[in-house]
């Protein structure tokens, strides 16, 4: 399944993509009339929070069998092209992010994979799919891209040995870490140059695990206007997802929603000769093979 955050007539809700059409169920809608009685999550988090006592997922699927079996079932859907994208989902924590998991863009920004670099991306960076963001000329000339796989986890858990942690995942999506490389050089820390407003596109849609079965092996293609900058493949992040999952959780609890940002490879504007950096009217695209594209515009404004 695809899930989805969106607004409909400035009505905000979420669904699940229908099957072989570019549009969405409104499962805010599709659940009040069809789903089983006193389950009626009104957001997709509130959804993951309620899988420890209901699947979930079994539920979407029994509600969408019987909209789809109604008469009425156009009244439960929206074109894709009448709807807005929001982030998928919202976690309660901010976006957890892991930076030098591939060697060859630690390489190509000079920095040495000798060992764990972690950082958090606020909540309130987040947007989603087809969003036009703040160019923050203001604050920076060096605006760049880095097309990433994100994590997205299904249940609450701590100290969660590698073995099980696949277990703690209830889907993937794409992510856009968006990052003021001035502030991310002057700065110790990396949480002011990496949660500008708009900094953390991801989308357009989270796709559950069963979907995606190999997600340590699917390409990564970022391009700028149609020009590719990044060509890479998951299989060459140095710590896996579930390394990535086990190390978190010695220190920090993981929740329903919550997102981890597993790391880019080579390729961003940074890197280039002579370096190439983000420009108003700027159009960045971050495909991942079986989630999408997630397309993010700059402001000329």
């Amino acid at each position: 399944m695809k899930f989805l955050t969106f607004k409909h007539k400035d009505i905000t809700s979420y669904g699940v993509k229908v099957k072989r059409e570019e549009a969405v169920w409104d499962l805010r809608k599709v659940f009040a009339d069809f789903g089983e009685e006193g389950f009626n999550p009104k957001t997709l988090l509130e959804g993951l929070q309620l899988n420890i006592n209901v699947d979930f997922q079994e539920a979407v699927r029994k509600a969408v069998v019987k909209v789809e079996e109604s008469a009425e079932k156009d009244d439960y859907k929206y074109s894709f092209e009448d709807i807005e994208f929001l982030p998928p989902v919202t976690p309660t924590n901010n976006v957890i992010a892991f930076g030098r998991n591939y060697k060859k863009h630690a390489e190509e920004l000079n920095n040495k994979v000798n060992r764990l670099y972690v950082f958090t991306k606020a909540a309130s960076s987040l947007t989603g799919d087809n969003a036009e963001i703040p160019n923050h000329k203001d604050v920076t000339d060096k605006l760049d891209y880095e097309g990433e796989l994100g994590v997205v986890i299904g249940k609450h858990g701590e100290k969660i040995p590698r073995g099980l942690a696949l277990d703690y995942v209830y889907g993937y999506t794409i992510i856009n870490d968006i990052t003021d490389r001035n502030a991310q050089k002057e700065h110790d820390q990396a949480f002011l140059s990496k949660s500008l407003t708009g900094g953390c596109p991801m989308g357009p849609y989270i796709v559950t695990k069963d979907e995606l079965p190999l997600p340590e092996d699917v390409n990564i293609v970022t391009k700028v206007n149609n020009e590719i900058r990044q060509d890479g493949n998951t299989n060459e992040m140095i710590l896996k997802i579930d390394e990535l999952i086990a190390e978190i959780s010695k220190y920090v609890a993981l929740h329903p929603g919550d997102i981890i940002a597993t790391g880019t490879p080579a390729g961003v504007g940074a890197g280039m000769n002579p370096p190439q950096f983000l420009q108003p009217g700027d159009e960045i695209k971050v495909t991942i093979d079986g989630i999408g594209t997630l397309t993010t515009f700059i402001s000329e404004k």
